[in-house]
């Protein structure tokens, strides 16, 4: 199957403003590209490109005084498969873990490990190891939080997130990403694509979506406590410890964000 992806991004700037943007397709799809997701703006100006510690692809420019539009739109094959499940992928213990997941092992800005480690304890430690232990993560991550746009505010936390009981999509993923690092389990933030393709109608207003992914047997695997189901046709953007490492756009002055549109849609 084909997936049309893309965004288009308004913002008002009162003076030049530098940029940085983690809004490309992550380089693990580029060969799925069909289309690539060329960033254009409007006015043109100058952009280049770098990648972050992570991997990531990121862009820089400078936006200049006034009406500023960043877009993109690209069309990206995908198997049509829902995410894996492997029930039986194991926990590794912390001592025979790939030196390259120990950094998600680790508090961040926006996953508490030091406030929510006896709770994860007193809720997990008797549970199942392994898949099991993330997938009833997932679940109780899920039930704790109530969805709704009206309760987004990007500086809260996995710990505000567990005692506010609210939020949107990334608040359901940093709160599981802390939780399952509690368990000495690996997680990582993802940002990205997701649409409603194999959903059940009504479809609510289409944003960028955020999940997270945990390291299990020999490999990392796709986890959505918002959406708590395997889902079809997710298009990584990018991973990082939290939010706070893979910002959608970072801004250096004053600007309005006057609008915002995202788009994933089968192609037919």
């Amino acid at each position: 199957m084909k997936i049309r992806v893309g965004f288009e991004m308004e913002y008002q700037c009162p003076g030049p403003t530098p940029m940085i943007l983690a809004l490309s397709i992550h380089y693990s799809r580029a060969s799925d590209l069909v289309y690539p997701d060329y960033l254009i703006t409007s006015p043109a100006v100058p952009v280049t490109a770098y990648r972050d510690l992570f991997g990531n692809w990121c862009s820089r420019l400078v936006a200049p005084a006034g009406r500023f539009v960043l877009s993109t739109d690209a069309v990206v094959k995908d198997s049509g498969l829902v995410d894996v499940v492997v029930p039986d992928a194991a926990q590794i213990p912390v001592e025979f873990l790939p030196e390259s997941t120990l950094v998600f092992l680790l508090g961040s800005r926006y996953c508490e490990t030091d406030l929510l480690s006896d709770i994860a304890w007193q809720l997990f430690g008797d549970g199942p190891t392994g898949w099991a232990r993330v997938q009833a993560i997932c679940d109780f991550v899920h039930q704790r939080i109530e969805f709704g746009y009206q309760h987004a505010r990007r500086t809260r936390t996995a710990w505000e997130a567990f005692n506010e009981g609210q939020g949107v999509c990334r608040d359901y993923a940093h709160l599981a990403i802390a939780l399952c690092r509690c368990m000495n389990i690996p997680a990582r933030y993802c940002t990205g694509y997701l649409g409603d393709i194999g959903t059940e109608p009504p479809y609510g207003t289409m944003d960028f979506a955020g999940w997270f992914e945990a390291y299990l047997g020999d490999r990392w695997y796709t986890f959505d406590a918002r959406n708590n189901t395997p889902r079809i046709g997710r298009v990584l953007i990018a991973r990082g410890r939290d939010a706070c490492d893979v910002p959608l756009s970072s801004t250096f002055g004053s600007n309005t964000l006057e609008r915002f549109k995202v788009w994933t849609d089968e192609v037919a």
